[in-house]
């Protein structure tokens, strides 16, 4: 069915900077879509790309989205390129509608820690909340330090809890090794994009080397690059962002069909997008349910769009109180 297409750009500063290994990221750009179909039906997605880690840029996706000429057809996913991810879980979480069912249950979230020394002061704090999972960017300070800091942060952690330690792909695979190193036997679930995703020999060695699992986030920004590293067996942890990944219906027939073993995480977008990405995180009926990377809190300044903070378990029932996409929407007009 065709429908009308409308779409509005968007740049909303964090309440605090998010410190990566990619550098400091300050504020989230992306673009909001509307459609209405011949019925009426009003349905809402978002664009929410992040160039270095492999997705297409804001000024591709609204070049896309503009020659639409203002009309969504009803092939529209022969039409959008595989490559432009974003836009094509924008437009399929419009047309397709982004719910589940108020009781398909709950999952548990996984805290964000702030980089660097910060994280020391926050852990206690977070797992006081009850959280149970906590989630640390690493390669931001030197090696050094930073272990020195990691030591500190499993001292601090409740009984049975987890770390999950994300590197951006930021060591060479002689740090990443003594990082591995460090990490096994100790409580550390599993180690993200330890290096580039542009080495994929020294991630697969890496894996098959050290005891300590290693996930892939930067690996797996698209559909083609997840259905590469499916086809090739990769052993461990797949880290899906929704809103990069493509199409949500062909991204979860693509992990179901290998019963991957996959952590659904948020690429900070609005609230019209993790509503869509939470979807895609409650749909997938894995071989094993990992705590999800929702646990951000409220990181966008402009309340507006921001989703509510997130606790240490998310309610499919909790996806209703993201509805408020017109409001959203309009505060772009």
């Amino acid at each position: 069915m065709k429908a009308r297409l409308e779409y509005r750009r968007y740049r909303l500063p964090f309440r605090a900077p998010v410190r990566t290994a990619h550098g400091t990221w300050r504020e989230r750009e992306g673009l909001l879509v509307r459609t209405v179909d011949l019925s009426g039906r009003v349905g809402f997605g978002e664009v929410a790309p992040i160039p270095w880690f492999g997705t297409e840029t804001l000024e591709e996706a609204e070049e896309c989205l503009g020659r639409l000429g203002g009309m969504l057809p009803h092939d529209w996913d022969d039409v959008v390129p595989e490559r432009l991810g974003c836009v094509r879980c924008a437009l399929a979480s419009a047309v397709g509608g982004a719910g589940v069912p108020a009781d398909a249950g709950r999952l548990p979230a996984a805290a964000l820690l702030p980089a660097g020394r910060s994280a020391l002061e926050a852990v206690g704090r977070v797992a006081g909340a009850g959280y149970t999972v906590f989630k640390w960017k690493v390669g931001v300070e030197r090696p050094e330090d930073e272990w020195g800091i990691l030591d500190d942060l499993l001292s601090r952690l409740p009984d049975a809890a987890q770390m999950r330690l994300d590197a951006n792909g930021a060591w060479s695979s002689r740090q990443a090794g003594r990082w591995l190193d460090r990490c096994a036997e100790r409580p550390v679930e599993f180690v993200e994009q330890p290096v580039s995703p542009e080495d994929p020999d020294a991630l697969a060695g890496l894996a098959r080397d050290y005891p300590t699992p290693i996930a892939l986030d930067e690996s797996v920004s698209g559909l083609a690059s997840l259905n590469h590293w499916l086809d090739r067996g990769w052993p461990g942890v797949f880290v899906v962002k929704p809103s990069l990944s493509g199409t949500p219906s062909e991204v979860l027939a693509a992990l179901e069909a290998r019963r991957a073993d996959a952590v659904f995480s948020t690429a900070f977008e609005t609230r019209i997008g993790r509503k869509a990405a939470l979807g895609v995180a409650f749909r997938y009926a894995g071989p094993r349910r990992r705590a999800v990377g929702f646990g951000t809190g409220s990181f966008l300044r402009d309340s507006r769009f921001d989703a509510p903070p997130a606790g240490p378990f998310i309610e499919a029932g909790d996806i209703g109180s993201l509805q408020e996409e017109a409001e959203t929407w309009n505060a772009l007009s």
